[in-house]
């Protein structure tokens, strides 16, 4: 393991060539761009949405569950998302069903596809191509089709923001939610910003990502939150697992409080495996504020070791949208302490060839 790679863009390029890195530091690129080409998004044929599905399996479904608990509370209708071969029962013909896949050819949401024509409910399409961009074109379905230029990876994880952005202004022009300008720029400012602070050439004591990257290795991260941030936890997990092949869990609050506090006592190893992470913020109701100081109190009882990331803004947008960049950047840096390039998903891919045989 190399202490310096972190501070070296020559070694990293050679671990990560087809740049998991420069995707991370393109996320203020890939918000712009769907704004800029919301226009493709035309979703004026579809009134009185009474619910809506999103089918999507892995980083396609990812956006969708940042947006279903950041504004839960905003939301007149259902967003549930079905991360399956099958649709929930009541589907019909007042249901928008989306259809998410980047790759364009993930067979669970092909085959939601299918369900969703048989049930007559209205369906969109987020994709970059193959099978799902040639189904929207035949059949004419609303769709925002990725033009990746901002994820040079073109790993689906990496492209998370068009994801988000894409589902964001679907439901604004279905007049479900309200997302302005003055939101977007709020966005960009707080990328840009957390980007800055977690570049290559930013010091590690002065860098959250890389701090947190050395705090992982060899341990087991467990990301803490509540909330509209639930979302934000679960991408940042996903991509722990998937770029840095690590074992990475989230928990929400104050659900943990129920059963969790009792289970941290044994094996005994659990005070050398694992890392706590606790995401607090203002905007959580005051019970859960103190929720999270108590429950770390609790697991430090343990001997599990903990840090807290307090994440501040006036609004619950900037709050997530800065873990989700700083989770990116500390899920690549530990990667390549690890000594391994991000990108690649061996196990993922052995899964996918055996199943095709």
């Amino acid at each position: 393991m190399s202490t310096s790679i972190l501070e070296d863009r020559i070694a990293i390029k050679k671990l990560d060539p087809e740049g998991a890195l420069a995707s991370a530091e393109s996320i203020t690129d890939q918000v712009k761009q769907v704004w800029e080409e919301q226009d493709q998004i035309d979703l004026s044929g579809y009134k009185n949405v009474a619910n809506i599905v999103v089918a999507g399996m892995g980083g396609s479904a990812l956006g969708a569950d940042f947006v279903r608990h950041l504004y839960k509370q905003e939301l007149p209708v259902s967003l549930e998302i079905s991360k399956d071969y099958t649709l929930p029962s009541y589907v019909n013909q007042n249901t928008l069903v989306i259809l998410s896949s980047y790759s364009g050819s993930t067979e669970e949401t092909l085959n939601c596809a299918k369900e969703a024509e048989r049930k007559g409910a209205m369906i969109a399409v987020i994709t970059a191509g193959n099978k799902l961009a040639q189904l929207a074109q035949e059949k004419n379905y609303p769709s925002y089709i990725i033009n990746p230029k901002f994820n040079p990876s073109n790993q689906p994880r990496m492209a998370t923001a068009y994801n988000i952005m894409a589902i964001l202004l679907m439901l604004k022009k279905l007049g479900l939610l309200k997302f302005e300008e003055e939101n977007l720029h709020q966005i960009l400012d707080v990328i840009n910003a957390t980007t800055q602070r977690c570049l290559v050439e930013v010091s590690q004591e002065k860098n959250q990502a890389k701090i947190l990257a050395y705090m992982f290795v060899e341990r087991r991260p467990i990301l803490v939150g509540a909330e509209f941030l639930e979302g934000a936890l679960h991408i940042s997990t996903n991509q722990l697992n998937e770029n840095a092949k690590i074992y990475a869990d989230y928990k929400i609050i104050p659900e943990i409080n129920h059963h969790l506090l009792e289970g941290l006592t044994f094996p005994k190893s659990n005070a050398l495996n694992h890392f706590f992470v606790f995401f607090q913020s203002s905007l959580y109701r005051n019970e859960v504020q103190k929720r999270i100081e108590l429950t770390r109190q609790a697991v430090e009882k343990t001997g599990i070791e903990s840090i807290e990331i307090k994440l501040e803004s006036e609004n619950k947008l900037m709050p997530a949208f800065e873990l989700i960049t700083l989770g990116t950047f500390t899920n690549l840096y530990l990667s390549y302490l690890e000594g391994i390039n991000p990108c690649p998903i061996p196990m993922v891919d052995w899964f996918k060839a055996q199943l095709e045989k």
